[in-house]
């Protein structure tokens, strides 16, 4: 039996990300997923005033920006008792699904599917129309998606004054209205995005799309006419099957997700639900923030015994070479429980039938994770126009309610919100009216979490272990895996990469 470690940069992500694999026999036996420099974004907000916040936080992700200022600000908005209007909600949720589906579609044809182009397979039957569509920045898919996730960012800019690292969210509503003209403009790019993403993508009607629920109705949807099986979707189902991308990336099983669109008005919940999958039971469960904990035992941070609540946590430096230490990810945990989040986690969560049947029959998997970002991408440009009819109906509303805080109240608080990416909370302590204590868990914290207290493996971790490598000079194997979960590193870490590594891409 031969024993080898195998250190991979992966590139093509949101930020970089190395993995370090110890295989035997070509098998994956262990798996470390590492970030190498610290950002201490938690540490930069001690003792600022509180809507510092607002603009300190966008700047973690130059992708997410949107979603980091929407957790800020509901947890400033939760601290004072502040209830944003109608008006204020409809502009935020319009914001947030346009940043997350240009997040989603530039994912899924500039970072996933070019993996497909990879020399591995030249010699597939599908490789030449695969090209066509897919290779990079030259695929008629890509060149689309490039034109059409730059339009989909303007949305972010009409409202907000700019994209990315947007500061127009604020507590008690936003910086400007809606108007006819904000409006119009929007609804423009929301109809030239979804008819190209009904010609290029599906190949067909979005309602027709979003009606499918069952495995069998969809893969014959997929398969009706020669435009359908020429479309994006189409081509990335049945490559992604043929090479069995369906049948390995399982991690695991328990999902977690924050609620998507959150409604105007108190307790009226999120538009997709927020909950937490109990891959044991298979039931979802009521969010309960509490049982949030991070662990830091194999990470870089000064070291507490077990893991500890975001208001209690810590996140203090403490780089160690030569230990069992390897990285500057936390290990969050829902309870004991190591989970996943993402599309997948919040489609089931909120039962959507057809995600429920294909989890269900295959289990959680690479093409299934996949598919179900260009799922939501469906749902939200639906909803994206739901959004705007119904901003029509609110602009005699105030979009701004001055709140009339001259000194911000002491006490904790949080803001959860769903990214691109997945669950993402921030969570404040105020102290003297500056902020005593900030921590945010990014979706990427989740997924690619180091071991934690006990040993156990996080998500991506447990995804690849057990894999086979068939050449570790080139394992796209594990590319295909990871970049299933949209890593963002820059969120969780940053890391400079050095050589001496293999790279994955092409």
């Amino acid at each position: 039996m031969s024993r080898v470690t195998v250190d991979i940069d992966l590139n093509r992500v949101e930020g970089d990300l190395e993995f370090q694999l110890d295989l035997e026999d070509g098998i994956v036996v262990d798996a470390r997923c590492i970030g190498t420099l610290y950002r201490g974004f938690e540490q930069i907000l001690i003792g600022r005033q509180p809507k510092d916040s607002l603009v300190i936080t966008p700047r973690v992700c130059g992708i997410c920006g949107t979603a980091h200022l929407y957790a800020a600000t509901r947890a400033l908005e939760q601290l004072a008792g502040i209830e944003p209007g109608a008006h204020a909600v409809h502009i935020r949720n319009l914001c947030l699904m346009a940043e997350t589906v240009q997040s989603d579609l530039r994912q899924t044809f500039l970072f996933f599917t070019p993996d497909f182009c990879n020399p591995l397979y030249r010699g597939h039957a599908m490789a030449a129309e695969i090209g066509d569509a897919f290779a990079q920045l030259k695929g008629h898919v890509v060149r689309g998606c490039l034109k059409r996730s730059r339009e989909l960012v303007g949305i972010v800019a009409i409202f907000g004054g700019q994209w990315p690292h947007s500061s127009y969210m604020l507590p008690g509503g936003v910086s400007q209205p809606a108007n006819s003209r904000r409006l119009m403009d929007a609804a423009d790019i929301v109809a030239s995005v979804r008819a190209w993403f009904e010609e290029s993508v599906l190949g067909g009607d979005l309602h027709d799309f979003l009606a499918l629920d069952d495995a069998e109705s969809l893969f014959r949807w997929l398969e009706a006419n020669p435009r359908r099986r020429a479309a994006a979707l189409s081509l990335m189902t049945r490559f992604a099957i043929s090479i069995g991308l369906n049948s390995i990336g399982s991690g695991t099983l328990h999902m977690l997700s924050y609620g998507v669109n959150p409604q105007p008005g108190k307790g009226n919940g999120h538009a997709l639900a927020a909950g937490f999958f109990n891959g044991d039971t298979r039931a979802v469960e009521p969010l309960d923030q509490g049982q949030i904990n991070e662990h830091v035992r194999h990470s870089w941070f000064l070291d507490y015994p077990g893991g500890r609540h975001p208001w209690q946590g810590e996140t203090i430096p403490n780089h160690l070479p030569g230990s069992d230490r390897y990285t500057w990810s936390k290990a969050p945990r829902y309870g004991e429980r190591v989970v996943q989040t993402g599309p997948l986690a919040e489609l089931r969560i909120a039962a959507d039938p057809l995600i429920c049947a294909l989890l269900e029959r295959d289990g959680d998997n690479t093409w299934l994770r996949q598919f179900a970002r260009l799922r939501r991408c469906a749902w939200m440009l639906d909803s994206l126009s739901a959004t705007l009819a119904q901003l029509r109906q609110e602009m005699g509303e105030p979009h701004y309610v001055d709140p009339g805080i001259t000194t911000w109240p002491d006490g904790q608080s949080y803001g959860l919100i769903e990214a691109a990416r997945g669950a993402l909370g921030h969570w404040v302590r105020i102290r003297d009216g500056v902020i005593d204590k900030y921590q945010i868990v990014t979706p990427t914290a989740w997924n690619a979490s180091p071991r934690d207290s006990e040993g156990r493996h996080g998500h991506w971790e447990r995804s690849i272990i057990g894999m086979r490598v068939d050449n570790p000079e080139n394992p796209v194997e594990i590319g295909h895996v990871v970049r299933s979960h949209d890593p963002c590193l820059v969120c969780t870490v940053h890391f400079i990469g050095h050589g001496g590594k293999t790279r994955i891409g092409v």
